[in-house]
This record gives structure tokens, sequence and C-alpha cells, in this order.
């Protein structure tokens, strides 16, 4: 009788399993980047309210934040699509494979700048990336071949041209793809200006890096998180104060904040776009293959993210910042997301 009934439960259970397996969510689920959170969201809405499916659940978790948890696992209790503001990188990849996400579709959607921005109510700021690198670096050169932790408490120590007032800058934590691309263009861009630390690169890559990637710990930098609305407040109310975020940020918000020129050019659309502006970088999104099947939409959001009239020149996305591709790149992502071709090397 024992084992009859052992054997009824194991019935049902693997009955429960295979139903659950086989139920489809009924809600797209989003997460990722603090930067494409604002493209995402627009055309979850518009998604919702122009087809048969639920608005999209999209969650501003940071690059890192969001590929940790779409690598975590497939299934109903993980995301569909990760946001990100830098291409995936080869660890995540291999996460992605051990945790049995094997089928991984990357969609790049437009350009953005990272921008040093501050109120309006103060004077624009003219710094070069040399400028930056020794003004937020946790180390910088004392003498050619030696280092010293960084000394700097104003930004006038790095360079006369530079506002006598306090360096304070907020920014995004280590989890987030606008960190990780501002300590590779802008830090380590200035890093590179000092010819000893160039040559740095090919001895010891590994110290080379932390050298050009290192920000300073002492409050000069703080970490302000990954509500980019929350910096913006706080330009506001403290005008010398600096904040670090993308360029459709400061575009939505034009009216209180402004960008610094960096390296005598300043951070615009078309700058971005025709890449004058040293601190740009692509955008991403990455899809979950085997979810496709299984939750509800994936491929009608798709096909409305990667249309003409969202994405486009002329699209609703770039009212909201975003910098479109050249028309081939554009018709590549397209194709590559409405075929779910799987285009990560090693994948």
């Amino acid at each position: 009788m024992k084992s009859i009934i052992s054997g009824f439960a194991a019935v049902l259970t693997v009955t429960a399993l295979a139903a659950t397996d086989a139920a489809a969510r009924d809600q797209i689920r989003i997460v990722g980047s603090s930067t494409v959170y604002p493209f995402a969201t627009v055309v979850a809405e518009r998604f919702g309210k122009r087809t048969k499916f639920k608005t999209p659940v999209v969650e501003s978790t940071g690059s890192g934040g969001g590929l940790k948890l779409f690598c975590a696992g497939v299934g109903e209790q993980h995301p569909d699509i990760t946001n990100a503001s830098r291409a995936i990188k080869k660890s995540e990849v291999e996460k992605c494979k051990k945790n049995g996400v094997g089928a991984v579709t990357e969609v790049k959607i437009g350009y953005d700048g990272i921008v040093l921005s501050n109120s309006k109510a103060a004077p624009q700021l003219k710094i070069t990336r040399k400028q930056l690198f020794l003004a937020l670096a946790k180390d910088i050169p004392a003498d050619e071949g030696k280092l010293q932790p960084n000394p700097h408490k104003m930004w006038s120590d790095v360079d006369k041209s530079l506002p006598a007032t306090k360096i304070e800058v907020l920014g995004p934590p280590p989890t987030s793809g606008t960190r990780d691309a501002f300590v590779e263009l802008a830090m380590e861009g200035g890093c590179k200006k000092f010819g000893w630390i160039k040559a740095m690169k090919k001895k010891d890559k590994k110290k080379y890096k932390a050298l050009c990637h290192g920000i300073r710990e002492d409050g000069a930098f703080v970490e302000a998180g990954e509500n980019d609305v929350l910096i913006v407040k706080k330009l506001e109310a403290n005008p010398k104060a600096f904040g670090i975020f993308g360029f459709s940020f400061l575009d939505q918000n034009a009216d209180k904040i402004q960008g610094s020129q960096i390296n005598g050019v300043a951070p615009t659309f078309d700058a971005i776009a025709d890449n004058s502006y040293p601190v740009s970088r692509p955008l991403f999104f990455y899809v979950k293959n085997a979810h496709v099947a299984k939750v509800a939409g994936i491929r009608e959001y798709l096909a409305e993210f990667t249309a003409e009239k969202a994405w486009g020149e002329e699209g609703y996305l770039t009212d909201k910042g975003l910098i479109p591709m050249p028309d081939a790149e554009r018709k590549k992502y397209h194709s590559d997301a409405n075929g779910l071709k799987v285009n990560i090397a090693g994948m």
C-alpha cells in the first residue's frame, strides 16, 4: 500500500511539474540597465496599449545586476530579457551556459553618451579626460614611474583652469554599465595619456587596469545607486556637485542640468552620433530564446522595439535621447532580433 501511495505521489509530482513547465507566463519580465530603462519602458507602454498582450514589467537593476539575474537559469522565475549599457562579458556568457541559458540573442539598439553634468545655475565645466582621471582616480602619478594616493581636493588642484570648488561627483555603482563605460572611456582614456602608464598595459595588464579604472573612495566620488532621477534632483539642490549618467537623462532634464565639455566637445545628439564626443557607447538588450515559446508576446515586443517607428532616425525613441544606429546596423539587428539569431561568441 505504501509503495502504491508513493508511486501515486510521484505521478502527481511529475504531472504538476509538467503542467508548470507547460504554463505560459502572460507578462514579459525585463531587468537591467538604468540607461536603457527609459527606452524599454516607452516601448513596453506602447506595446501594452497597442497589442493584445499585457504591458511588460521593466525593472532597473543595472547592467551587471540584470545579467546576473538573466543568466541564473531558464524558467518562469527568471527574466526573459535584460537591458545592458555594455556588451555581455565572457564571464557572463560562461555563467549563462553553466546555468542552462544556452541560446541568447544580442540586440544592439543604438548609442548613448556618458555625461558629466551639473546644475544650469553653475558655469559649464570644460575638462579633458586626463584632468578627469587626475580628479577621480584612486591613485595618480607622482613622478615618472611612481604613484601616490590622489591628493586633489579642489578641481583647481588638478588644473588652475578648473573651478576652485570641492571635487564632488555623484556616480553609479560597480554593477552599472554606465560605470563600466565611464572608467573605460573617460578614466582610462585620460590615464593612458601618461606614456609610462600606457606602456604598463603590455607588461602588466592587470596592474594597468587596476590603476586606470580605480576610482577614489575618500568622498570625492559618491556612489549614488542606479536611480539617475535622484542624481538629477541632487544636482539641482547642490550646484557645486556633478553627476555621471547617460545622455538620455541630460536630454530629458535639459531645463535643469547641462553637460560638461570633454576634450572640447559638448555631449549633443549629433556629436554622439558622429562619434566626435569622446565618451560614447552602444546600448543593448539580450533575449532568452528558450522563453519565447513559454512567455506570451516576446516576439511581438521584439518587433515593436526594432521597428523604424521606434528606433529609426525619426522614431519615437529619439525623443527620449536614443542615438539611432546607421541603416545597415539597424537592418542587421532587426533581422537578428526577429530571427532570434544566436549571435554571441561562445554561445
